[in-house]
């Protein structure tokens, strides 16, 4: 499901999407979390950004299946999540991605 997700997202927005990868992880570091973003925004590096570990995206599985009670909003709960993660590779914070309904 989360390759559908990633699929979803038109090729001019994965194209600017740079040493990032994402990672279906069983278990959430903490309860409620359903993806997290670790590594430096796009927004932020400069020409000092150089060979570096990728950025993760991590989707936590179990915190999925916990809070969907069925396939269709597992489906749709990933790809919200995803979408969420991936703002946050672009620089995009959580306050404004819930202005922007996310």
């Amino acid at each position: 499901m989360v390759s559908e997700a990633l699929d979803t997202i038109p090729p001019r927005l994965t194209s600017m999407m740079k040493n990032v990868f994402v990672v279906v992880v069983d278990e959430a570091p903490e309860p409620g979390l359903l993806g997290l973003y670790t590594g430096i925004p796009l927004t932020e590096r400069g020409d000092w950004y150089a060979g570096v570990l990728p950025d993760r995206i991590e989707i936590y599985r179990q915190e999925h299946l916990a809070i969907c009670d069925d396939h269709d909003q597992l489906r749709e709960e990933i790809a919200v999540t995803v979408v969420h993660e991936i703002a946050h590779h672009f620089g995009i914070d959580d306050e404004r991605l819930h202005a922007l309904g996310w």
